[in-house]
């Protein structure tokens, strides 16, 4: 039955848990003050750097995002100096969703924000990653180093372009995907890492590099397992976010899954995918609360901008 003929008290029903569903995740995305940060970020006017016609606004929008950023969590694991990183220097346990907020208010921001504040949160971030070294088996490591920075990305950009491609809801023709890994690596460059790929054939030589380095290490297992099984949930929430889970798992490369000690039968990616379309287009019906789109003022940025 479409939603638009639906009898007024279901209708009613519908919107209820649409509208209870949409604000436990924006409060798990975006945080507690998330109109604020709302207003942070469209309402501003001003420059940006880029406007809805461009790809990287259609992907970032778009809710296989949800899918696309454990996907990256997972392929980031693999590389050890990356993940030991994130193992003694994150809280990602003790407080994931803290974690996923800075992350999304990354994105957001460096998007679909003016010049001035994604200007002003990249320096905050170079700042961080300056501060944060260590040693791994014996191997030092840091986190503005160009090499690791380049694996993370790489990881990233792949992870949202595979994501959007197998559970978005929208299309990017080649030219458009070559334009938006050039678009996401205009955001790094002015993070500090030059040499980002600027068309999908240069980001899977990038991935293909890397290779001989990644490993499945009790780090990156520990943490594959934690963000499978152990997110801090309801279980009633449970079920959906496994969803979210599969299509991640799905889409990762059989090496990657091997690594990580995901085992999946032949044919069995496939229904894992199933899966995360599914919870893709869940997550695309929470998103469509008057409440969510009111947040997401796309058109006011586009105007604030001056590419309304």
């Amino acid at each position: 039955m479409s939603l638009l003929v639906l009898p007024g008290p279901v209708r009613r029903v519908h919107d209820a848990l649409r509208h209870r569903a949409a604000l436990q995740l924006r409060d798990h995305v975006a945080g507690a003050d998330a109109t604020r940060r709302a207003d942070s970020i469209w309402g501003k006017t001003g420059e940006r750097w880029f406007g809805p016609a461009d790809p990287i606004w259609r992907v970032h929008l778009d809710a296989a995002m949800f899918v696309a950023g454990i996907r990256a969590l997972l392929l980031q694991s693999l590389h050890p100096l990356a993940m030991a990183g994130v193992d003694q220097h994150s809280s990602y346990r003790e407080d994931p969703w803290g974690r996923l907020q800075l992350t999304s208010n990354f994105i957001s921001t460096t998007t679909f924000g003016t010049v001035p504040d994604a200007e002003r949160l990249l320096a905050r971030v170079r700042g961080i990653h300056r501060r944060v070294h260590g040693e791994f088996a014996g191997v030092p490591y840091r986190a503005d180093d160009p090499h690791l920075l380049a694996w993370v990305h790489a990881a990233e950009v792949d992870s949202f372009l595979t994501c959007f491609r197998a559970f978005g809801g929208g299309s990017l023709t080649d030219a458009e995907a070559d334009e938006y890994v050039a678009q996401i690596g205009f955001v790094s460059m002015q993070l500090g890492f030059e040499g980002a790929p600027t068309s999908v054939a240069g980001l899977q030589e990038t991935l293909e590099a890397f290779r001989p380095e990644l490993r499945g290490t009790a780090q990156a297992r520990s943490a594959a397992h934690f963000i499978a099984w152990k997110p801090p949930l309801a279980l009633t929430a449970r079920p959906a976010y496994l969803s979210l889970v599969a299509g991640a798992v799905g889409t990762l490369p059989a090496y990657a899954r091997e690594m990580l000690g995901f085992r999946t039968p032949p044919g069995g990616a496939a229904v894992l995918r199933g899966m995360g379309k599914a919870g893709a287009a869940g997550v695309r019906w929470m998103l469509s609360d008057p409440r969510i789109q009111a947040d997401r003022r796309v058109n006011q940025a586009a105007q604030a901008a001056g590419h309304g």
